[in-house]
């Protein structure tokens, strides 16, 4: 088609003026039929020219900002072969620089000057910053559930202040990770009869935050997952969370309420309530034949320290109950011979969150890093801590492919001259979340009658292609992914061996809907060993209870 040739033309241009021919030209153009009528000849004349070089770079115009804040920016230098688009981003970096600064109207243009003689060009770049410009108002749309305060708040841009380009788009991330909108667009607008003033204009598309259900899901180990819970991420649109909820599966039983004021403070500082009972049943997580019951609570605040890190402290307490199951193995008979089947502990929790994610749901670009520290602290029956590092980065490679890598590693153990650490405090991993393709948990140490006992070190990660599917393309709420996954779970730090890592790769689609998210994965093991339980096809209904 015309247009598509004329795309080729640009491309072919581009393609020279960005290797210094800077007087290259498309002489002309033209299109004939084979005799036969089957088959097109486009010939395209073109003069190349001479190959330039840069000769200087110089800045002009009216420079509000110092020259030494500018050059900085700038993508070519003397001696460089001549680049159009290196050009052209400079200019492009030059005026996002003054547009944070509040020069949202700046112009900047390149300005050759062609040295035929000696086949060098100097580049000029014109600085036209234009009036200073001011944000008079702020304006949200779409919110029609959620408060304005509770977009207000996360605002980087303040009204009546210069605008900043940078900070307009850091508010607009803000809110895609607040997890409320599948989507976020922002437009600034001058304001009728002034020449220094704009609205910024935030248009949200709200998702479902919260569920008010009771019914069933399905996970291939918990088996039939029966649940009744009220659950609101979005609380009477106030940005708070609430949940209240009961779930049941054929080994784990749980009731929870859980609250949190994201804005406790006008400073962004968190609160958090949670109270559970959980009732579980080991074996038929396909782990060693024990059952838990276990109650408590905590409270949690988390304190921003800047504007992608935040630490959190949390003090709680829960009382354990650890009962043998028909048959129990050697290691679970002993450890409650020797520690007695009832604990109490007092838990002091501390944390560190990196986020710099685009949006908390189905990001595409950023890194979030945790770190987190369980003490269970002097007082309680069994002093002991759990330690964890988990770092997820996304990296766009296309518009709608990502590509994303996740490492993890967990380590618990005692202090103060605790002797044994709690067997119900150990570690898992396979199945979905860990490495899929083996049977969930079923990873790692086994115990004397084969079972999966878990162990005080764990060791995971995985790579993965992002892209949604060809069928919803659009669609916000699904995403494919090709994945290889790598973990275990040792001992202990001196059981680690590389060559007991398991590997595993495979395709998954997450879809999420208004009953929970629905997650399937196909996985081959690698390496599997002939105790490794496998488990190619996995699918879970709902959020999994996990260990």
């Amino acid at each position: 088609s015309k247009q598509k040739l004329s795309g080729d033309l640009e491309r072919l241009r581009s393609l020279y003026m960005d290797r210094g021919y800077i007087n290259f030209n498309i002489d002309s153009t033209q299109v004939s039929l084979s005799p036969d009528r089957k088959d097109i000849y486009i010939t395209v004349n073109i003069t190349e020219g001479h190959k330039y070089t840069v000769k200087a770079v110089r800045l002009a115009g009216d420079l509000v900002l110092k020259s030494s804040q500018l050059f900085p920016l700038v993508r070519i230098r003397k001696g460089d072969i001549f680049s159009r688009k290196a050009a052209s981003d400079t200019a492009n970096a030059i005026s996002d620089k003054l547009g944070d600064a509040g020069y949202a109207f700046a112009n900047v243009n390149t300005i050759p000057d062609i040295d035929k003689k000696d086949r060098a060009v100097t580049l000029t770049f014109y600085v036209d910053p234009g009036k200073r410009t001011y944000v008079r108002r702020i304006n949200f749309s779409g919110n029609v559930k959620t408060k304005d305060v509770v977009l207000r708040r996360e605002m980087r841009q303040m009204e009546s202040a210069p605008i900043s380009t940078q900070k307009v788009k850091l508010s607009r991330s803000r809110l895609e990770r607040l997890g409320f909108f599948s989507q976020v667009n922002v437009n600034t607008k001058p304001v009728p009869g002034t020449t220094d003033q704009v609205d910024v204009n935030y248009k949200v598309t709200e998702r479902p935050s919260g569920s008010l259900m009771a019914g069933v899901g399905f996970s291939q180990t918990g088996g039939l997952l029966l649940n009744a819970s009220v659950s609101q991420n979005n609380f009477l649109g106030t940005g708070n969370r609430v949940s209240v909820a009961f779930n049941n599966s054929s080994y784990n039983t749980l009731y929870s309420v859980d609250y949190m004021n994201p804005y406790y403070t006008i400073n962004g500082v968190s609160r958090a309530f949670s109270g559970f009972y959980r009732k579980t049943n080991a074996a038929q997580a396909n782990l060693a034949n024990y059952t838990t019951d276990v109650g408590g609570g905590s409270v949690t605040f988390g304190i921003p320290v800047s504007e992608y890190n935040r630490v959190r402290f949390g003090l709680g307490g829960d009382r354990t109950t650890i009962r043998p199951g028909f048959f129990a193995s050697t290691q679970v008979l002993d450890f409650i011979a020797r520690n007695g089947g009832t604990y109490n502990t007092l838990n002091l929790t501390t944390g560190w969150i990196h986020d710099t994610r685009n949006r908390a749901i189905f990001p595409d670009r950023g890194v979030r890093r945790t770190l987190n520290l369980d003490l269970a602290i002097p007082g309680s029956t069994s002093k002991y801590y759990r330690l964890s590092f988990r770092d997820q980065r996304y990296i766009p490679l296309t518009r709608s492919i990502t590509f994303s890598l996740t490492g993890d590693v967990a380590y618990g153990d005692t202090y103060l001259g605790s002797k044994e650490y709690p067997i119900f405090q150990n570690f898992f991993a396979g199945g979905i979340g860990s490495v899929r393709g083996y049977r969930d948990n079923t990873l790692g140490p086994l115990d004397s009658n084969g079972l999966p006992l878990g162990g005080r070190f764990r060791v995971g990660g995985s790579a993965e292609l992002l892209f949604p599917p060809p069928f919803a393309s659009h669609n916000q709420s699904v995403r494919l992914s090709l994945f290889v996954d790598m973990g275990n779970v040792y001992k202990d730090v001196s059981s680690f061996s590389v060559g007991r890592l398991r590997y595993s790769v495979g395709a998954s689609l997450i879809w999420l809907t208004p009953f929970g998210a629905l997650n399937f994965s196909f996985g081959m093991p690698l390496n599997a060993s002939s105790i490794n339980r496998k488990q190619p096809f996995q699918f879970t209904i709902g959020a999994p209870f996990t260990f």
